[in-house]
């Protein structure tokens, strides 16, 4: 992983415009959008495999002391799913959010009914909360579940 830069841009913006991607990502993604969340955010990085740009991995923060936690969302190109990509992606920002931004939780949320993308983060330590219903808007117009899945610190698991 590494930060995203401005020749990135066209990768990334082609494998949000993937179908598979954009049914978990939506459809609405510009040039300026993803400089803005890939690029310009020092929040983000861009994954990449021999050379390649696969995808991104972004986080959030909550640091007020009484609730302090981070969340993780990332996409991979459909063609690299299913080869631990993700998992070792996600495995490597969880290592940076508990070991240098002291994170003793964090949380991620796919959508309830996508199977890989849960086994990926259950691999990494993450235990599944509970559905949140009608959670996020699809492309298709209708509100879909979103399964909320958490790892605290102890759960890491660092293979």
């Amino acid at each position: 992983m590494r930060p995203g830069a401005a020749g990135d841009v066209p990768r990334l913006l082609a494998i949000l415009r993937e179908a598979e991607v954009a049914a978990r990502w939506g459809s609405h993604w510009s040039e300026d959008d993803v400089v803005k969340e890939f690029v310009e955010a020092d929040n983000a990085s861009v994954i990449v495999v021999d050379d390649e740009v696969i995808g991104a991995i972004q986080f959030d923060e909550e640091n007020d002391p009484m609730y302090r936690h981070a969340g993780i969302d990332v996409f991979i190109t459909a063609p690299r799913h299913g080869q631990g990509l993700g998992s070792d992606a996600v495995r490597t920002l969880a290592r940076f959010l508990i070991e240098e931004r002291g994170h003793h939780r964090l949380t991620i949320d796919p959508a309830v009914d996508n199977e890989r993308a849960i086994r990926a983060y259950r691999r990494v330590g993450f235990r599944e909360v509970g559905v949140m219903r009608e959670y996020e808007r699809g492309t298709d117009g209708i509100w879909h579940d979103g399964l909320l899945m958490e790892m605290l610190a102890g759960d890491f698991t660092d293979e």
